[in-house]
């Protein structure tokens, strides 16, 4: 009787690292390609989201531009965030696009339903930093000294404003990363329910890095919403057995 060795299946076929750095070049490029698209339409709205994030401030403060090009500054400013935030839905997808090849077919399946519940989170931290601005502006406000005119440079100003709609923004996105990091196996929720106080100090220090300002009302905020998302990760990645 003869035996017929069948040859093995040979390997899957693998991206050389140049093929994966030309198409993070291209993904990367697509992305900013759409910050621009979104930054145009902040551009053309700039005087309309200047009047509204005005309003933030108490009627008595003034601002003052100090420099010629600070207007023109401010309009990029307002561009780069308006270009974010119109532009996630694009940046997400390419981000998925990139890193799902990596994952096999069952953590694609898991993974995949939470692309568009980043986007949700993202917009939800831009709306509380945009409720928290006034409160952190009448909270630096208040250490002015009563001889002093209450006048700020409309650059410091706005650069305050951007740094604080990014950071929220960006760091509510990690609810996701924990969710994903469960569904592949590395943590679990008896881990992050162990873990809740080393938590809790490190979203407070990282908060505290990330606002600008100084104050303590934005981080203040910021810690709390980002610690109610880990109690609500922790539960559901427990409801969902792991």
């Amino acid at each position: 009787m003869t035996v017929i060795d069948q040859a093995a299946a040979p390997p899957p076929a693998t991206m050389p690292l140049t093929a994966h750095l030309a198409e993070l070049r291209n993904r990367i490029l697509w992305s900013v390609l759409a910050i621009a698209v979104g930054g145009s339409v902040g551009f053309a709205f700039g005087e309309q989201i200047i009047t509204l994030l005005r309003a933030a401030l108490p009627s008595d403060v003034r601002l003052i531009q100090i420099e010629l090009g600070d207007g023109f500054s401010i309009r990029l400013q307002i561009s780069f965030v308006v270009g974010v935030i119109l532009a996630m839905p694009v940046i997400l997808w390419h981000l998925w696009r990139f890193i799902a090849p990596g994952l096999t077919a069952g953590e694609q399946r898991a993974i995949l339903p939470w692309i568009p519940m980043a986007l949700v989170f993202f917009a939800i931290g831009v709306a509380v930093a945009y409720i928290v601005l006034p409160y952190a502006a009448l909270f630096l406000l208040q250490f002015v000294p009563e001889a002093v005119d209450r006048t700020i440079n409309i650059r410091s100003y706005f650069e305050f404003m951007s740094s604080l709609f990014l950071a929220f923004g960006i760091l509510m996105e990690y609810p996701i990363l924990l969710v994903a990091l469960s569904r592949v196996g590395i943590i679990t929720s008896e881990r992050l329910r162990r873990s809740r106080g080393i938590a809790l100090l490190g979203l407070f220090a990282f908060s505290a890095i990330v606002t600008p300002g100084g104050d303590f009302v934005s981080p203040g905020i910021l810690t709390v919403v980002l610690f109610l998302l880990y109690e609500g990760t922790t539960l559901f990645i427990r409801r969902t057995g792991r």
